[in-house]
């Protein structure tokens, strides 16, 4: 009787080191797993579940500023420092690692400060206000979250103790003085400072002799009219301002503007913003409810488009430099494409109130919008409804909203003097993840991209808890929507026939266009 028997080569089924993969021999052929779709779909169902069990978006609340906080700004190459404005004119930078402020200014300007934002090279921000002043204040990028620019840097401290621990010696006064007065430094260097608070932070918290003097700013530049909004070049050291009545470009080395570009109309300009990749590009924003394009290399206006209502913020894709999204006073966000202004690309809906502030990510899928209405809605580049909406009982009216450099949280900032930190993905994990978790959520979120279409999926995913007040104001809208096109569709019924048609979202949205 013969026995046939498995035979396998031992070289080919054994690990060379306790480190490699090991072999699995699996069947992968269909008919050995029956009912492979129906436990693929109860899965995603689950995960669609858990991802709503452990939503819990809000991370932490910066406390400091004492009126409202009217703009904001991230460093575009750096994830810790970030900068904010408060309607008082306080100015104050934030360590978004450690989640305290290492710098204010109470009297950086007198009145609202109108525009914050990095300069190109991160060693540096920008202010601007109703004071009609422009003021540049150095910030140490390096000395925030941790890092060290200068001699001993932090992560190499402690190895080089512990060396100097191994070698029975220590390290040197000269090095111990200089690390001592490193940590007594902070991330912004103000004005002078007086023997008895050299090592003080400058906090700015006025003429107090416990603290150190109020900080003074490199530089500053006095102009004619109030700003609106301000915007630093993305490589260069220029930056653009909006006034009542034109926009200016400006020198960081020239005490006047080197350009101006009066406006189509007579009305001010609310916004400015410097394409990410066309070097001499400016987009604008007007009173007159005007979206238009400037190029500082010929010195003329290029195009500008008339929408129904005033768009109140306006931000470039960084990723789709073509490409820029408008938020509106008619509670919608419209994506536009440069090359072609006569309708929007895309309409993104959901907010109940005039949309007041837009931030992108730094990957282009994504943005962020801030509205009148109190909550913060995160859309898809591509989508026209929002993936998550967020709010909290005391939060007020939205004024800023910025993405994280690592595009991993948003930060508000908001009528009630508070910033907030919340998680992009409302769901994810703070903190280090094992290689078994990682592995089960990414499967999870390919199950879920999978069944998507998917109507009980859906329901789940898109399924939020709002306030009273928003989904009250969301009924209204829909029962005035359909009351609209019930009678648009009533015109057209008793109407000659081919006089009247049904007009396109996108098309009613752009009134007229002007070269």
């Amino acid at each position: 009787m013969k026995i046939k028997a498995l035979s396998r080569d031992v070289e080919k089924h054994t690990r060379e080191t306790s480190g490699d993969i090991k072999k699995i021999n699996r069947n992968l052929d269909p008919k050995y797993k029956p009912m492979e779709r129906a436990r693929e779909y109860t899965r995603a169902v689950q995960a669609a579940k858990l991802q709503k069990v452990f939503a819990k978006p809000f991370v932490a609340a910066l406390e400091g500023h004492m009126d409202a906080v009217a703009c904001s700004a991230a460093s575009r190459g750096h994830l810790c420092p970030f900068v904010s404005g408060g309607v008082d004119g306080e100015v104050r930078v934030w360590d978004l690692a450690s989640r305290k402020a290492v710098w204010s200014c109470k009297t950086a300007h007198s009145g609202w400060v109108k525009g914050v934002c990095v300069g190109s090279d991160g060693g540096s921000f920008f202010t601007a206000g109703q004071d009609k002043t422009v003021k540049q204040w150095k910030l140490g990028v390096g000395e925030i979250g941790g890092r060290k620019e200068k001699g001993g840097k932090k992560g190499k401290k402690g190895k080089k103790m512990y060396e100097d621990d191994e070698e029975g010696g220590s390290s040197s006064d000269e090095e111990e003085e200089e690390e001592e007065e490193e940590e007594g430094r902070y991330g912004i260097r103000g004005g002078p400072t007086t023997s008895s608070s050299a090592d003080a932070p400058s906090l700015g918290y006025g003429n107090n002799s416990n603290m150190a003097p109020t900080p003074t700013p490199c530089n500053s530049w006095l102009f004619d009219n109030a700003f609106k909004s301000m915007d630093h070049h993305w490589k260069e050291e220029f930056f653009a301002t909006a006034s009542d009545e034109s926009v200016e470009v400006w020198s960081e080395h020239r005490s006047n503007p080197i350009q101006s570009y009066k406006l189509w109309g007579n009305d001010s300009c609310n916004v400015v913003r410097y394409n990410p990749a066309e070097r001499g590009l400016l987009a604008h924003c007007s009173s007159d409810r005007g979206i238009g394009l400037h190029d500082t290399r010929g010195g003329t206006g290029l195009k500008k488009t008339v929408l129904r209502m005033r768009s109140n913020c306006l931000e470039w894709n960084p990723m789709e430099p073509m490409n820029f999204v408008v938020g509106n006073e008619d509670h919608n966000c419209y994506s536009f494409d440069m090359r072609k202004l006569d309708q929007p690309t895309m309409i993104h809906k959901g907010h109940v109130g005039a949309v007041l502030s837009i931030g992108w990510s730094s990957t282009g899928r994504e943005f962020v919008s801030g509205s009148y209405d109190r909550t913060v809605r995160i859309f898809q580049s591509r989508a026209g409804t929002s993936r998550d909406c967020y709010y909290t009982k005391r939060m007020q009216r939205v004024f800023c909203v910025n993405y994280t450099a690592d595009a991993r949280f948003v930060v508000s900032g908001s009528d009630d003097t508070n910033l907030r930190i919340w998680k992009a993905k409302s769901n994810d994990k703070i903190g280090q993840t094992k290689i078994r978790e990682e592995k089960s959520m990414n499967y999870k979120n390919k199950l879920l991209k999978k069944f998507s279409h998917m109507p009980e999926i859906r329901n789940i995913v898109k399924q939020n808890n709002l306030p009273k007040f928003i989904k009250k104001q969301t009924s209204m809208k829909l029962v005035q929507k359909e009351g609209a096109k019930r009678k648009e569709g009533n015109v057209i019924k008793h109407s000659k026939k081919g006089s009247v048609e049904w007009s396109k979202e996108r098309e009613k949205t752009v009134v007229r266009k002007m070269d």
